[in-house]
């Protein structure tokens, strides 16, 4: 017993310096982005997440982002091998890298937080819980989705993904709608085989992108 108690340790002590490796590192500009990223680290998660996301979108960080895109990608590819291989150390890793280069990534704060709990951390599964639901919630929460005027609004792509897959749906046909705003037509398929329509508000991803073109 004592030498499997021993083991045990040792194998907790090499974990924790394993994941103790890579941070989040905040964006060192003096914005609202780079701030409330810091704000967050420091385990503050009662925040205006709709003001977070748009924030991103102005500062330095979405330029510096949106040149990282290859390697956010891979880090994402990553990030599902070392899942299936139940390499949860690993999994650490690569979510805070990701979350280094676009702290709004949803997907990245779920699999952090839900690879938290598996460990057995409830002190960074639940911060990182309230932060993924608190991103996703200031999507939701703005709209029901049902038509252009009150379609879910997104500052990318990636949260419509994400938000479709949240919901069990597979995606059947994407359209630009004009009717009452600029919007995403999601035509869907649910697990049941039923067809459905989501609406996501777009104008920010179209800000988003002129804002990628100022010098």
């Amino acid at each position: 017993m004592i030498k499997h108690s021993f083991i045990g340790l040792i194998f907790l002590f090499n974990f924790n310096i394993a994941i103790g490796q890579t941070e989040i590192k905040a964006p060192e500009f003096d914005d609202n982005y780079s701030k409330t990223v810091q704000t967050l680290e420091n385990g503050k998660t009662d925040i205006d997440y709709g003001s977070f996301r748009e924030s991103f979108i102005e500062s330095k960080q979405f330029k510096i982002a949106s040149k990282k895109r290859a390697e956010f990608r891979e880090l994402k590819k990553e990030m599902y091998k070392q899942m299936s291989e139940s390499e949860y150390d690993s999994i650490i890793v690569t979510t805070k890298k990701m979350l280094s280069i676009d702290y709004t990534s949803m997907k990245a704060h779920k699999i952090l937080r839900q690879t938290y709990k598996i460990i057995g951390d409830t002190i960074n599964a639940k911060k990182y819980k309230a932060i993924q639901f608190g991103l996703l919630k200031s999507i939701v929460n703005n709209g029901d989705g049902k038509s252009c005027k009150t379609g879910w609004p997104v500052i990318q792509v990636s949260e419509v993904y994400f938000i479709l897959e949240m919901l069990g749906v597979e995606l059947s046909k994407q359209d630009i709608d004009n009717n009452g705003g600029v919007c995403d037509r999601m035509e869907v398929v649910d697990e049941k085989g039923e067809k459905k329509v989501y609406y996501f508000e777009i104008s920010n991803v179209f800000k988003g992108r002129e804002n990628l073109k100022e010098k």
